[in-house]
């Protein structure tokens, strides 16, 4: 499965059936604890915040339990800049979702002022 862009990204917004799922911390997520080199804080909207952490040691039933999508389900996970959020799609594989990561992350999405941000 490949990795997500930034353009596959903002065009799939709002679809129906796709989760989308901010694994920062939540400091990040509510734009009050972000990296100073983003040009802007928050999050994509609709993105729901689960903290990678949290995925940490749970099970595949405990994981769709938290992450509240059927097996199946497409997930694309983002982070600040691609690496939690890698580690998050190998756990959602492993929970039976079609994970997939958006490597370029916040800090690219950030920094394109075209680009909604909540």
């Amino acid at each position: 499965m490949t990795d997500v862009t930034r353009e596959e990204l903002a065009g799939r917004l709002g679809q129906d059936g796709l989760v989308l799922l901010d694994v920062r911390t939540a400091a990040e997520y509510s734009g009050v604890g972000g990296y100073p080199c983003d040009a802007r804080q928050g999050h994509l909207p609709g993105a729901r915040n689960i903290d990678v952490q949290q995925l940490l040691g749970l099970d595949p039933e405990g994981l769709r339990a938290l992450v509240g999508a059927p097996a199946g389900a497409e997930v694309i996970a983002y982070c600040h800049s691609g690496g939690r959020s890698g580690v998050a799609v190998q756990l959602l594989r492993s929970a039976g979702y079609e994970a997939r990561n958006y490597v370029g992350s916040w800090h690219e999405w950030s920094a394109d002022a075209a680009l909604p941000v909540e």
